[in-house]
């Protein structure tokens, strides 16, 4: 038996903006461990780290406006995987 996708037509849009939202947040998030990892490591000079830092900052603002903008919750922007966890590591 053939199993249907259902959606709701009023629904498709908030699901959407949640999935992209979602692949944004696990992008930021990396690009916050792997700048943090450079720091340690001595590999940034200071107006590099200074420049991630504002860009960082800026994304989560922006994430921030488009959330409430939709009304989307922080517990809405991690997927669940089944038996492999949820998308976005605890914070």
């Amino acid at each position: 038996m053939t199993r249907r996708l259902e959606t709701d037509p009023d629904q498709v849009e908030h699901d959407l903006v949640c999935l992209v939202l979602t692949l944004v947040e696990l992008i930021r998030q990396l690009m916050e461990r792997q700048a943090l990892r450079r720091a340690d490591e001595g590999d940034l000079t200071g107006a590099q780290a200074e420049a991630l830092g504002l860009a960082l900052m800026r994304l989560d603002q922006a994430m921030t406006d488009l959330k409430d903008r939709f009304g989307i919750t922080e517990d809405e922007l991690n997927l669940d995987l089944g038996p492999l966890g949820t998308l976005l590591p605890d914070a």
